[in-house]
């Protein structure tokens, strides 16, 4: 399945990876969670602990006005998600052109 995997400090990239859970987690180091933040049949998919592990901060999830409400730790990934379907899928070449864009830049967070 084709997704665009997103690493701490790193511009996204294209990765083929096979659908199975086990595959799943190992991209992101762990047990996976699934988000859904945009109005489109994507998934965020990341580790589910990794806040609680520390893992780095990645990219932060902004809502409609631009501020921020969540930032995923660790690496993660973006898949399809179609509502009629119980698996992830493969990410369209629009939608990874659209979420490279959105994700192309890493940020840096400062902990207080």
């Amino acid at each position: 399945m084709k997704v665009l995997l997103i690493e701490p400090m790193k511009e996204p990239k294209v990765k083929e990876i096979d659908p199975s859970l086990e595959a799943m987690q190992k991209e992101v180091g762990g047990y996976i969670q699934a988000l859904f933040p945009f109005e489109e049949a994507v998934a965020l998919v990341c580790n589910e602990e990794g806040k609680l592990l520390g893992l780095p901060l990645n990219r932060a999830l902004r809502d409609e006005n631009g501020e921020v409400y969540d930032i995923i730790a660790g690496t993660f990934f973006l898949c399809s998600a179609p509502p009629n379907k119980e698996s992830f899928e493969a990410l369209s070449e629009e939608a990874i052109t659209k979420l490279t864009q959105l994700f192309r830049y890493p940020e840096i967070y400062i902990r207080r």
